[in-house]
């Protein structure tokens, strides 16, 4: 079988498109694409858990330190002991860090606006329908 015709390298290669291009845009603002990832996904109003970020993102705990530790030192984010629970950090974004959120959302809504644009209905179902199914199957553990 050619690399080609497989699942897994049809969704890495349009995954290392669609990172490319996004990567193409942030760096116009002076971040990247998991920067744009991470700002998208800190709560606006409790701040987020800095543990719940990398497994919303399917982000490795040492890349998503780097990239805290980043947008800290650039006054992108903040960090703060929870309230309840003072060995749990929250991070937050400053305003700087709001500004460029907003960027990052407005390039994924165009990006996903263009999509639905130009694609089928009909055929963005069956694409997350079978999104949906590759990740059931690989949840349940039990392929190889």
């Amino acid at each position: 079988m050619k690399p080609e015709e497989t699942i897994d390298f049809n969704i890495r290669s349009t995954w290392h498109k669609i990172a490319r291009m996004y990567n193409i845009q942030a760096s116009e603002y002076g971040v990247s694409m998991a920067t744009g990832m991470v700002l998208l996904n800190i709560d606006l109003k409790e701040g987020t858990p800095s543990t719940s970020l990398g497994p919303k993102m399917g982000m490795e705990s040492r890349s998503l330190t780097r990239t805290l530790k980043n947008l800290e030192d650039e006054k992108i984010i903040y960090r703060q002991p929870d309230k309840k629970d003072k060995r749990m950090v929250r991070i937050f974004l400053t305003e700087l860090g709001m500004e460029k959120r907003d960027l990052s959302k407005e390039k994924v809504i165009k990006f996903n606006t263009h999509l639905r644009n130009n694609i089928k209905k009909k055929d963005l179902e069956v694409f997350f329908k079978v999104m949906d199914g590759i990740n059931e199957l690989i949840d349940e553990n039990n392929i190889f």
